[in-house]
């Protein structure tokens, strides 16, 4: 079955588009040439079994509006060259507006091409896409064949980068410190710098890391803007990790310059709810709703700040959370867990989305929701195994005020 879409309207009836139940994407861009997505923020995928939800519609009502309409092309590419250009621009709309309808149309274009004509910068391009919509295994085997073949340079650094970057963002640090070390042979620089810094704020060397990389930026001479946005971005997030205030004017220069960078937005609208800064979470996430991470950071603050609109938010929110539960397509398990956790109040519900999340990504957000979640429900098991993990890797946070120790 086809979407039934009215382009004046933006009016959809959701049964029918499996596209438009991608959930946004949170991660912070990079691009080399060819057009490489970089960090990418998001759970793994869940198949939930259905829960009650209401079906019986009639065919002209209208069940969603969605933002104003997709540029579609009728001309499909015929060149290697031409689809790797039509999909880099989706996926580039899909981390700037948030709309996940750009993977579904990356996707298929993907599934009408044939294998045998997969390009290096095709196959970067799918593990890309596939890092989007967390099948992580298919993205390390797109990324593993150019790493084995591929000759051009550019092509080797965007793969490398992408798989330093999946290793990081699911805790599998000596990986990700491999990655690094290759990357800074191919392509020396603050892009290498951060990915270095990374891996070693997560290791217990987060004061060094921050030093080193914060020296670098200064001595660069005039560095470009991708190197400089990228290492002001690892900054910020080093920052917050030792509680220091400078996060936020690294995260607001990264703004400034991108405004459209959801997983900065996302992480200095959840610095600010942590210090109950309502009034600056309410202005950074103001025209977000159809991205979860930042819906959802802006529901708490309604909530803890007694907004008039907080009621329609959190409703909009259930019956788009339920919905995807009933049709098995909920990615974004961190901010569900969130949502039961911080504005349900469903403790136990809460931990079970936390714990699967956890699973598969462990950035620190994600770390602290499972910490968060595990002491409302009174799991002891959970928080001993997750103390445990962390310091293993000697991971501190001072986000984690959870932790016992």
């Amino acid at each position: 079955m086809t979407c039934s879409v009215n382009t004046k309207g933006n009016r959809v009836h959701l049964a029918q588009c499996p596209a438009c139940f991608l959930p946004a994407l949170r991660g912070r861009a990079f691009w080399i040439g060819l057009g490489l997505a970089g960090l990418l923020l998001s759970p793994h995928l869940l198949q939930a079994a259905p829960s009650p939800i209401e079906s019986d519609f009639r065919d002209d009502t209208v069940l969603a509006t969605l933002p104003e309409a997709i540029p579609i092309s009728n001309q499909e590419p015929d060149t290697a060259t031409g689809l790797a250009d039509r999909i880099q621009q989706l996926i580039g709309e899909a981390r700037g507006t948030g709309d996940p309808r750009f993977f579904g149309y990356a996707e298929r274009l993907f599934q009408q091409w044939p294998e045998s004509r997969m390009d290096d910068r095709l196959l970067v391009l799918r593990a890309t896409l596939f890092q989007s919509l967390h099948r992580f295994e298919q993205a390390r085997k797109d990324l593993a064949t150019v790493l084995k073949r591929t000759r051009n340079r550019e092509h080797r650094v965007q793969a490398r980068l992408t798989l330093a970057n999946l290793e990081i963002v699911q805790g599998h640090y000596m990986e990700a410190k491999k990655q690094c070390q290759a990357l800074a042979r191919d392509y020396p620089g603050l892009i290498a710098g951060s990915c270095h810094a990374q891996v070693a704020a997560r290791t217990g060397q987060a004061r060094a890391a921050y030093q080193r990389l914060q020296t670098s930026l200064a001595e660069v001479d005039r560095p470009d803007v991708t190197s400089r946005l990228w290492a002001e971005g690892t900054l910020g997030d080093i920052a917050a990790q030792l509680g220091r205030a400078e996060a936020e004017q690294h995260w607001r220069r990264v703004l400034a310059a991108s405004p459209s960078d959801l997983y900065t937005r996302t992480m200095l609208a959840d610095w600010h709810l942590q210090r109950g800064n309502h009034n600056k979470v309410l202005a950074l996430t103001d025209g977000y709703d159809q991205v979860d991470s930042l819906a959802v950071i802006r529901s708490i603050a309604m909530i803890r700040s007694d907004h008039p609109e907080r009621n329609t938010l959190t409703r909009q929110l259930r019956e788009r959370f339920s919905e995807a539960r009933w049709r098995g397509v909920l990615l974004h398990q961190r901010d569900y867990a969130r949502f039961l956790l911080d504005v349900e109040a469903r403790a136990e519900q809460a931990l079970k989305y936390a714990r699967e999340n956890w699973a598969s990504q462990r950035e620190p957000l994600d770390s602290r929701l499972l910490l968060r979640a595990a002491r409302a429900a009174g799991d002891t098991k959970t928080l001993a195994r997750l103390e445990q993990w962390l310091k293993q890797h000697g991971q501190t946070d001072a986000r984690y005020p959870e932790v016992s120790s």
